[in-house]
């Protein structure tokens, strides 16, 4: 290799997030009991390599350069970040308890297709990758999102394959369609999409005609209101893909995923 060029290059973050993640980081040194200076980085140097593949999407294989550490251990430091950023994220239950604390009448739930590099796990169906989506026609990971009414992230689910539709993820996680069940009432509604059509017993979807009928001008007018509100749900999965880069097309393994805002 000729002789490297050196650049400065800034985060558009604040000091307190990689305060934030270094403390993280330490107190999982701790509970592991690792000596001090048996790590290549400090937890603040290995905050900062964690933040650059989260924002930028830089890859792993630059993130090793630039450090001065082998791939395999730059892609153990992410791995290990992404367990405690995953495990300090808020539950649903707290996420829509501050919902209500805000005043918020209703939140968005919306499923999105975390692009991945090829997998060729098999699944239940010959010929069909487990991870390959045939409405995206692509490689990826299916994540449940829920979205303020300005379409601000407030919770993310666990990771799914991308074969499997929104109402099969959603139902895939335990909990999360009783919770918004137990969080509906007659001030407090969750708005949801055709695909989650067969939830709407507890979720607001769109009303869809019957075999043979038609929607009354009433209904259409509902959907038409229903459909512009919950437009802003798409909101909250266009900011986690550009304000973290990584989420455009993730080289991880799939089941790595996780979309903390």
């Amino acid at each position: 290799m000729p002789d490297p060029v050196t650049y400065t290059a800034v985060l558009p973050i604040g000091e307190s997030t990689v305060a934030f993640v270094s403390g993280l980081l330490a107190g999982e040194r701790a509970r592991r009991g690792t000596r001090r200076g048996r790590r290549v980085l400090g937890c603040y140097r290995q905050a900062i390599l964690v933040l650059r593949w989260f924002i930028d999407g830089t890859r792993v294989a630059q993130l090793a350069l630039d450090n001065q550490v082998g791939a395999s251990t730059a892609y153990r430091y992410l791995h290990e970040a992404i367990d405690v950023l995953a495990a300090a994220a808020p539950s649903l239950h707290g996420a829509l308890l501050a919902a209500r604390a805000a005043g918020h009448s209703h939140v968005h739930l919306d499923g999105t297709l975390i692009r991945t590099d090829r997998s060729r796990a098999i699944g239940p169906t010959a010929g069909v990758d487990l991870w390959w989506s045939g409405k995206h026609d692509h490689h990826g990971g299916n994540v449940q999102v829920i979205t303020a009414p300005d379409g601000w992230p407030l919770w993310t689910s666990e990771v799914r394959p991308g074969r499997e539709h929104d109402t099969t993820c959603a139902r895939a996680h335990r909990d999360l369609l009783p919770t918004l069940d137990a969080w509906t009432d007659d001030e407090h509604a969750t708005l949801a999409d055709l695909g989650y059509g067969g939830e709407n017993h507890r979720l607001t979807c769109l009303i869809k005609a019957s075999r043979g009928d038609k929607l009354t001008d009433d209904q259409r007018t509902v959907n038409t209101l229903h459909s512009a509100t919950r437009a802003l749900a798409e909101r909250g999965n266009s900011l986690l893909k550009t304000t973290f880069k990584a989420l455009r097309r993730v080289s991880l393994c799939p089941w790595r995923i996780v979309l903390q805002p």
